[in-house]
C-alpha cells in the first residue's frame, strides 16, 4: 500500500534528485568563482552586453555634443562622416550586444564572444581618437581643453561600461591614448603642454585601474549571487526532503492505523477463548485437577491473557489519542467522587503493601465538564503507579483542590524512592521504562504516563512530573477553569457543551 502510493507520482520522486543537480551546480560554480568558469565568463559577458545596450542612447547623446563642438574646429562635412562613422561603431556594439543577450547559453562560444566585444569598443576607440585628431590644434588652448574633457569624459563611461570585461575597456581606452600622446606631444618644456599631457596618462591610468576595481566587483556580485542559489536550492532540498519525510509519516501512520484496526480484532478473538477456558480451568469447574501444577498453569495462563489485554487497549488508546481520533463523551462529573472510587478499588492493593493513602479535598468543588471514563482511568493509571513504586510501609498523598486561574487540580505524591531528573523525559516517552521498573522487573508496558498526558490534554489541560530521589515523586494533573461548571452552565447544558468542545478542540 505504501510503496503503491509512492510510486504513484514520479514527479516527487524526479523534483529532490533535480534539486540536488542543481545544489551541485550551484557549490561548482561558488567554488571556482572567477575567469575560467564557463557558467562565471557568461555572467560576465552578459553583464558587458546589459551595460552596452543600456548606455547606447546616452553614447549617442554624447557623440552629437561632441560633434557639435568639433565644429567650432572642423569643417560641417567632415564632422558629420565622423558623426556616421561613430554611430555605425555604436550600432556595431548595440547590435552585438543584443544577439549576445538572445542567444542561449549553451550555444555561446565564451572566446568568440569576448573577441567580438573587443573588436568593437577598439572600433568605437578608432572613432573617439580620430575626432581628437581632427579638434586637435597645438596653437590653440581651448582645443587642447577640449581634447582633455573629452578624453575625460570617453574614459569615464567606458570604465564603467565595459568593466565586467577587462580587455574591452584597455581596447577603447588605448587609441585614445595614443593618439593623445601622438597629437598633444609637447614641442619643448615651457609650451605647458606637458602638464595636459602628464594629466591624460594619469587619467588613462585612473580609469583602467578604475575597471579592474569594478571587474572584481562585478566578480563577488556574482560570487554572491552563486552563493545565494546555493542557499535558496540547499532550502529547496530541505523542504522537499521535509515534504518526502512528513509524506512518508502520515503513509507509516496510516498503514500504522489499520493495522492497530485490523489486529485489535485479530487478538481479540483468540483472548477471549484463551481467558474464558483459562478461567474455567483455574476454577476448576468441571472437577479438580489430578496434577496440581496444572491449576497453576491455568492461573499462570489467564494472568498473561489480562496482561496482553491490558497491552492491547493501552496501545489502541494511544494510536487514538495521537492520531486525534480519541472522541470524548464529555458530561459533568465531580472530580473528588471519581477519585474515592479509585481510591477504593485499589485499596485493597495498597493494604497488602500495607501502605496508607491519605487524601485532602477542598470542600464545594463544583463539577468538572469532563469524560468520566477517561478522567477514571487519568486516575487509575497514576495511583497504580504510586502504589507500584510505594515500599511497604510508605504513604500516598492524594489532593484536590482549586488552581490560583480558578480551574481544579488533583495531585498525587508517593514516598517511593523517586526517578532520577535525567530519566523523566523516557518515562513520559511512548515504551519508555525506568531503571527502577526495569531493576524490580515491575510489570507495565511504558505506555501508563503517555496516555494520562494525551488525555489531559485533551481535555485543555496540564500533567506535570516531579521527582527526586530519595524524596519520591508527585504527579499533578490541572483542568483548566473552562471546564468548572459553575451554577450558569448548568442550567444551559448544551451550549455549555459546545463551549467546551470549542475549548477541547482549540487546546487539542
Amino acid at each position: 500500500m505504501i510503496a503503491g502510493r509512492r510510486a504513484a507520482d514520479p514527479r516527487i520522486a524526479a523534483k529532490p534528485s533535480s534539486l540536488a543537480i542543481a545544489l551541485r551546480k550551484a557549490r561548482e560554480k561558488l567554488s571556482r568563482s572567477g575567469s575560467g568558469h564557463r557558467d562565471f565568463d557568461i555572467a560576465l559577458l552578459r553583464l558587458f552586453a546589459k551595460g552596452r545596450r543600456a548606455s547606447g542612447s546616452a553614447m549617442a547623446i554624447l557623440s552629437g555634443v561632441a560633434a557639435a563642438i568639433a565644429v567650432a574646429w572642423v569643417p560641417l562635412d567632415a564632422v558629420l562622416i565622423w558623426l556616421c562613422a561613430n554611430i555605425a561603431a555604436l550600432s556595431l556594439g548595440h547590435r552585438l550586444a543584443g544577439k549576445f543577450l538572445n542567444a542561449p547559453d549553451a550555444s555561446i562560444d565564451v572566446d568568440r564572444w569576448r573577441r567580438n566585444f573587443v573588436i568593437a569598443e577598439m572600433v568605437q576607440g578608432v572613432a573617439w581618437a580620430i575626432l581628437i585628431c581632427l579638434i586637435s590644434h597645438p596653437a590653440d588652448p581651448a582645443a587642447r581643453a577640449c581634447v582633455l574633457v573629452m578624453l575625460l569624459l570617453v574614459a569615464a563611461m567606458n570604465a564603467t561600461i565595459t568593466a565586467s570585461i577587462p580587455a574591452a575597456a584597455q581596447a577603447g581606452l588605448t587609441p585614445v591614448a595614443l593618439t593623445i600622446l601622438i597629437v598633444m606631444r609637447p614641442a619643448s618644456l615651457s609650451d605647458g603642454t606637458l602638464p595636459l599631457v602628464a594629466v591624460a596618462c594619469g587619467t588613462l591610468l585612473y580609469f583602467m585601474h578604475l575597471a579592474r576595481k569594478l571587474h572584481a566587483a562585478s566578480l563577488e556580485a556574482l560570487s554572491f549571487q552563486a552563493e545565494k542559489d546555493e542557499l535558496i536550492a540547499e532550502l529547496e532540498q530541505s523542504k522537499a526532503n521535509s515534504d518526502l519525510a512528513r509524506r512518508r509519516a502520515e503513509e507509516a501512520n496510516l498503514a500504522k492505523s489499520r493495522f492497530l484496526a485490523t489486529m485489535s480484532h485479530e487478538l481479540r478473538t483468540p483472548l477471549n477463548a484463551i481467558l474464558g477456558f483459562s478461567e474455567v480451568m483455574k476454577g476448576e469447574l468441571f472437577g479438580s485437577h489430578i496434577i496440581a501444577s496444572y491449576k497453576e498453569y491455568s492461573t499462570d495462563i489467564h494472568s498473561s491473557g489480562q496482561h496482553l489485554l491490558m497491552l492491547i487497549n493501552e496501545i489502541l488508546d494511544l494510536s487514538r489519542i495521537e492520531a486525534g481520533r480519541f472522541d470524548l463523551k464529555e458530561e459533568p462529573v465531580a472530580l473528588p467522587h471519581i477519585v474515592e472510587d479509585c481510591r477504593h478499588l485499589l485499596s485493597l492493593r495498597a493494604k497488602k503493601r500495607n501502605i496508607d493513602i491519605e487524601e485532602a479535598v477542598e470542600p464545594t468543588l463544583p463539577r468538572l465538564w469532563a469524560d468520566e471514563r477517561a478522567v477514571r482511568q487519568v486516575t487509575l493509571n497514576l495511583l497504580s503507579n504510586a502504589i507500584k513504586f510505594t515500599p511497604p510501609g510508605g504513604k500516598i498523598t492524594i489532593k484536590i483542590g482549586w488552581t490560583s486561574s480558578g480551574g481544579q487540580y488533583f495531585a498525587v505524591r508517593d514516598s517511593g524512592p523517586g526517578i532520577p531528573e535525567e530519566e523523566i523525559p523516557i518515562v513520559m516517552s511512548s515504551f519508555g521504562r525506568g531503571t527502577l521498573a526495569q531493576k524490580n522487573a515491575d510489570e507495565g508496558s511504558g505506555l501508563g504516563l503517555p496516555i494520562v498526558k494525551g488525555l489531559v490534554e485533551l481535555h485543555g489541560g496540564s500533567f506535570t512530573l516531579k521527582s527526586k530521589l530519595r524524596e519520591g515523586t508527585e504527579v499533578i494533573v490541572i483542568f483548566p477553569p473552562e471546564r468548572v461548571m459553575d451554577a450558569a452552565p448548568i442550567a444551559e447544558p448544551d451550549a455549555f457543551a459546545a463551549k467546551a468542545r470549542r475549548k477541547t478542540r482549540s487546546a487539542a
